[in-house]
């Protein structure tokens, strides 16, 4: 049964009370609402030793460089050479605490009140955003390292958990256990490397702490400040060693890139950027994303900062999947539509919340960000958890998430539930077809989980909506690991464009896809699949536009003032040349009602 729900809710549903008392938390924001589960006998026997929180640590851990009223910012620029806008925020009140000149995208400090404001006015600053609406702690100059917990003896035996055999886990393992050669990284609290079931697995050479935006490479900076990565980990890749419990993925490499600040568990934009950069960079094939960042729950595109946070941790993504590396990340646990945005109570987190209006052009990041697989939870069975957040056209697939058995630090186990516990099922299922088909690219992995997953028909809930195929609960279906280790034929060739372009009034717009190395022609069952954001649909004709000019009518102007065209569609394209440049053609009829293309795909 999945515990009750309270307080203000996070990816981190519920934190288990593993190690013989309930754990403690430098912060109540980050993890409110939990709820202790009991804990395992052997687990029970140590408690690791507590992390430093900042007011026990040394004096001499406070920078000089570190002044009361510091604030973080992402300053954005063109990529490339930033040396004038280093410059600038130099001049300016400022200091550059990190640069990621590959993305155009610094973070700056400064205690002026005026900084922003005038960086913005600065040739070559595209955009500048707070990213707190609290102070950076003393401890970003000179961080802390993590706590390093005494192990308890790690329990014999490891019976196959529910969880696993739900998704064919546990056969799985017979035919590919997961390849050496493939590295998950886990952003997320930080991991303990040293647990008995993680040990065997763990790639210490490419683990860092992001915390506050900067690498930290020193040893052991990318342990836990919590449970739950740890948790997370376990998931994922715990060792096949006869003790405890078993990964989706027990073959797999795990690197722990800790993006949460000690104290209170925060991720903010700058520590995710710098984890996506550095999943990059160190050849992670899949991340998992068990958070939001702080402290917008939504980010909305007309707010100065928040669009700021948008643009940098999206093209951080974009450079992450650039270099070959898959973002999977938890939907959310407020049981909340993802696809009709209303309100948001729970924001800042880092300061005193407010509840203000919102619509869908808000984004949750990195969820709902463009080539990010967003994960729903299952409860028992195929049932949808009831803490699980939903939405047609958000959600890609799901995966167990309530009462999940895994490894936390210092060598014990506990159970969690939430959308955090569900998405490192689907990222040990990616790392699992990677390694079936080595060389496949982030858009490929995709597909495959997409294509099998195992279809979920909607409950009798009135807020389900969509096709047994795909739908609003559990969008492709429940992730199957036995599938992602090759026991069905994989897809057909896939081709994806994730460009934005607007939709305006009264307006035509066209998205190309350039389709190379498909022999002969497109198949009778060429499937469209189609994510296009407009708050009035009826306004819309949507074609499929062939390399030959021929055009295939996909949507035409039919569901009146319904929000948002996410579908795939069946063509018969038989007679077409498969390669070539196909186009998704969007005609506005109407006035009033603007939106974009947000992404399309083709798959042969």
């Amino acid at each position: 049964m999945t515990p009750p729900i309270s307080g203000r809710p996070r990816r981190t549903l519920v934190l288990a009370a593993t190690l013989g008392a309930a754990l403690t938390f430098g912060a109540s924001g980050a993890f409110a609402g939990t709820l202790p589960v009991a804990p395992s006998p052997a687990s029970a026997a140590k408690a690791p030793a507590a992390a430093a929180s900042p007011a026990s640590r040394s004096a001499a851990s406070t920078s000089a460089a570190w002044v009361a009223g510091t604030r973080a910012y992402l300053v954005i620029s063109a990529p490339g050479d930033s040396s004038a806008v280093r410059s600038a925020i130099a001049a300016n009140g400022g200091t550059v605490f990190s640069a990621y000149d590959a993305i155009g995208v610094i973070v700056a400090h400064s205690a002026s009140s005026t900084f922003a404001a005038t960086l913005r006015g600065v040739p070559g600053v595209q955009q500048v955003g707070a990213t707190r609406t609290s102070d950076v702690p003393a401890d970003a100059y000179n961080p802390a390292l993590p706590a390093d917990p005494a192990q308890a003896s790690t329990p014999a035996g490891e019976p196959v958990r529910a969880d696993m055999s739900q998704i064919k886990a546990d056969q799985a393992w017979a035919v590919n256990p997961g390849s050496p050669s493939v590295k998950v990284g886990i952003l997320d609290t930080g991991v303990d490397d040293r647990h008995q079931d993680l040990a065997p697995n763990f790639d210490a050479a490419d683990s860092v702490s992001c915390a506050y935006g900067k690498p930290d490479t020193r040893a052991g900076a990318w342990r836990d400040v919590d449970t739950h990565g740890t948790h997370v980990a376990g998931t994922v890749a715990a060792a096949k060693n006869g003790k405890g419990v078993v990964g989706v993925a027990p073959g797999v490499k795990i690197a722990a890139v800790r993006v949460a600040e000690p104290g209170n568990s925060f991720f903010f934009a700058e520590n995710t950027i710098c984890g996506f950069v550095w999943a990059g960079d160190h050849g992670f094939k899949v991340t998992n994303n068990s958070y939001y960042t702080d402290p917008w729950q939504f980010n909305c595109p007309d707010n100065i900062d928040q669009a700021a946070i948008i643009e940098g941790v999206k093209r951080a993504q974009e450079y992450a999947e650039s270099k070959g590396s898959l973002q999977i990340a938890a939907a959310g646990n407020e049981n909340y539509d993802l696809a009709h945005k209303t309100t948001d109570s729970a924001s800042p987190n880092d300061s005193t919340p407010v509840t203000r209006t919102i619509t869908n052009a808000c984004l949750d990041i990195p969820t709902e960000l463009p080539g990010v697989v967003t994960v729903a939870a299952n409860g028992t069975g195929v049932t949808k958890a009831s803490f699980s957040n939903y939405g047609q056209g958000v959600i890609d697939v799901a995966a167990p998430g309530s009462n999940v058995y895994s490894t936390v630090p210092g060598g014990g186990y506990g159970s969690k539930s939430g959308t955090s516990m569900a998405t490192p099922h689907v990222v040990g299922v990616a790392a699992l077809i990677a390694s079936a088909e080595p060389g496949i690219t982030p858009a490929q992995i995709r597909a495959r989980l997409a294509a099998q997953a195992n279809d979920i028909a909607c409950p009798s809930d009135s807020r389900c909506t969509g096709t047994t195929a795909n739908n609003s609960f559990f969008g492709e279906g429940q992730v199957d690991a036995l599938k992602a280790v090759g026991t069905t034929p994989p897809p057909g060739a896939y081709f994806e464009n994730l460009t934005d372009f607007a939709v305006n009034d009264n307006a035509t717009v066209e998205s190309p896809i350039n389709v190379t190395g498909v022999s002969g022609n497109a198949p009778a069952t060429l499937k469209v699949g189609v994510d296009i954001k407009h708050t009035y649909i009826g306004d819309l004709k949507v074609d499929l536009v062939a390399p030959d000019g021929t055009v295939y009518t996909l949507h035409n102007r039919s569901g009146g003032s319904a929000d948002n065209i996410a579908q795939t569609y069946t063509v018969n394209a038989s007679s077409e040349v498969a390669n070539g440049t196909w186009k998704l053609r969007v005609n506005d009829n109407a006035a009033s009602d603007t939106g974009k293309i947000d992404a399309w795909n083709l798959t042969f």
